[in-house]
């Protein structure tokens, strides 16, 4: 039996689609790759990091209510050089770290933000020799 090849995307259903692409472009850099409505009628919009192949898909359905993020449930997590010059970014758009940043003694950081929705979008910094 064949086994999986690859991860493609990941689902977060949204309240607001157009609001939660604005922060993903904006705050984290991602672009849009396309968008479509499924056939049940969910509007969909596929995003992607840089350097990154798999995408992450934001659903918005109206048909099945608003979307209840319950705490520590699920986040993303995406490479960044610096999480002190992403938290400067940050702070030029208006908005702060949610945790964080936390750094380690090997060089490595991490930090939180909020998403809309109240995903968790975790930052991370690399070690000096590349890990986390």
């Amino acid at each position: 039996m064949s086994k999986v090849r690859k991860l493609l995307h990941t689902r977060y259903r949204v309240d607001d689609l157009e609001r939660t692409v604005r922060f993903y472009k904006e705050v984290l850099g991602l672009r849009e790759v396309r968008r479509h409505e499924s056939a049940r009628g969910s509007k969909l919009v596929f995003m992607q990091a840089p350097g990154s192949q798999e995408e992450i898909e934001l659903c918005q359905f109206a048909g099945s209510g608003p979307v209840k993020v319950q705490p520590d449930l699920t986040h993303l997590a995406f490479e960044v050089e610096s999480v002190e010059a992403f938290g400067k970014h940050l702070e030029k758009l208006g908005l702060k770290y949610s945790d964080g940043p936390h750094f380690r003694p090997d060089g490595s950081a991490i930090a939180f933000i909020d998403a809309p929705e109240g995903y968790e979008v975790e930052l991370i910094q690399l070690s000096r020799d590349g890990g986390y």
